[in-house]
């Protein structure tokens, strides 16, 4: 509760909360609106009082300065027509001073036309006496250059004759010493070859692969080829594994050489059909023709030559490439057994992948065939209840068919009587009181 005092009785009273809140907010509304009207009003006055000022101020402001413009504009009127008056004397002068220079040039030009006629006259005429000369001058040039020509002409002759016969020297010294190169060639290669054919080229072979055997082919296999079960064999088989015993490479070689002046020329393609089926029959990727036939052949003379055109990996080789052609084929299968390698894993994934599905087809067929064996067993035992159902209902039809029989038949034993056994039968009448009197 809040005590408020009348300003008018100045008697205390008592308002509760809600009323001393009301009476709060209305002085408070009022005190802000009569504030707000002043503040207002004050604002408008200040207002006024600024925008008086300011039109003042500009009055003034502009009031000087057009005065200044004006005066400004007096000072510029009367320096423009001293000005004017100035540059209209000086373009005067000079309009005079132009008119006597024009007229000085004028005959300047006349005079100087006249000479230049006259010098004209004197140039041409100079001009005509210097072609003359120069005419002269230059038919004597002429004559002079053709007879000097002439005889640059006979000594270039004289010249030519004694060069080229210097080169014909040239040339036959030159031939000479290449025929002499030729026959020392003819006579190298005829040593060579005696050579060849007095170690064979075969043991040539195996004895260059033998120089770098434990270096470079430490895992390697080369012998001769003595396996001649399959009628006919090569010359050498080279195989290389690496630690884990997988093949790396196979090549079969043939190795053939022959005297240059031998009777029976034979040719490198004579040899190539049975060195492809030597090659299928040991199992070899690669065939590889150690010749020194055709020895003039460019072909073959070249390097390696590539007949696969003709047979599968096949190749035709001087003997001096043997160990390169080895070390080609080699490093190409180094490089490519990784990729083998992730064949050979990939094909083992789908080998188990075929067995899983072969596994699961055959599981998928003992089934169904157990399924419909099972099937067919349990339906015969259905139908077997079937049938053995259909007799027992019958057995109960008949069970219960006699079972009334038998109540009948009880029912009517029950219902016997000595007296309806004697209805109609005296005789049995008879004897049944006999019986009783006995009794």
């Amino acid at each position: 509760m809040n005590e408020i005092i009348c300003p008018h009785c100045l008697k205390p009273f008592k308002l509760d909360e809600a009323g001393y809140a009301d009476i709060v907010k209305q002085v408070r509304n009022h005190e802000f609106e009569a504030e707000l009207i002043r503040r207002e009003q004050y604002l408008k006055k200040e207002k006024e009082t600024a925008i008086q000022l300011t039109e003042e101020r500009v009055k003034n402001s502009f009031s000087v300065a057009l005065s200044e413009k004006e005066k400004e504009l007096a000072l510029l009127k009367s320096g423009k027509d001293q000005e004017l008056n100035l540059l209209k004397a000086q373009k005067d002068q000079e309009i005079s001073n132009l008119k006597l220079d024009k007229e000085s040039e004028v005959l300047r030009l006349k005079a100087s036309l006249s000479s230049v006629e006259s010098d004209k006259a004197l140039a041409v005429a100079e001009a005509i006496s210097a072609i003359q000369k120069d005419r002269d001058k230059l038919e004597n040039e002429l004559t002079t250059a053709q007879t000097l020509k002439d005889m640059e002409m006979k000594t270039l002759q004289a010249n030519n004759n004694l060069k080229l016969e210097e080169t014909v020297k040239a040339k036959d010294a030159e031939l000479k010493a290449k025929d002499e190169l030729i026959e020392r060639y003819k006579d190298m290669k005829a040593r060579l070859s005696t050579k060849l054919l007095g170690e064979t080229l075969e043991q040539h072979c195996e004895n260059e692969f033998n120089k770098l055997r434990m270096t470079a082919f430490p895992q390697a296999y080369f012998q001769k080829d003595n396996d001649a079960s399959s009628g006919t064999k090569g010359d050498f088989v080279f195989r290389e594994t690496d630690l884990e015993g997988n093949e790396i490479v196979s090549i079969m070689f043939e190795m053939k050489n022959e005297a240059d002046d031998g009777v029976n020329k034979k040719k490198n393609e004579d040899f190539l059909k049975k060195l492809d089926e030597d090659r299928n029959k040991k199992n070899c990727e690669y065939a590889v023709l150690v010749t020194m036939l055709e020895t003039d052949s460019e072909f073959y003379n070249s390097g390696i030559v590539d007949v696969s055109y003709r047979y599968p990996k096949m190749y035709v080789i001087r003997p001096q490439f043997f160990i390169p052609i080895i070390t080609l084929l080699r490093n190409a299968a180094l490089n490519s057994l990784k990729y083998k390698a992730e064949l050979a894993q990939v094909k083992n994934q789908n080998l188990d992948i075929t067995n899983f599905e072969t596994s699961l087809n055959d599981f998928k067929e003992g089934f169904g065939r157990n399924y419909r064996l099972a099937s067919e067993k349990f339906k015969t035992a259905i139908d077997e209840i079937d049938k053995t159902i259909t007799h027992l209902t019958k057995v109960k039809e008949n069970l219960l068919s006699s079972e009334n029989n038998l109540r009948l038949a009880n029912n009517k034993a029950e219902e016997i009587t000595v007296k309806k056994l004697t209805i109609g039968n005296p005789t049995m009448a008879q004897k049944f009181k006999d019986l009783n009197k006995d009794q």
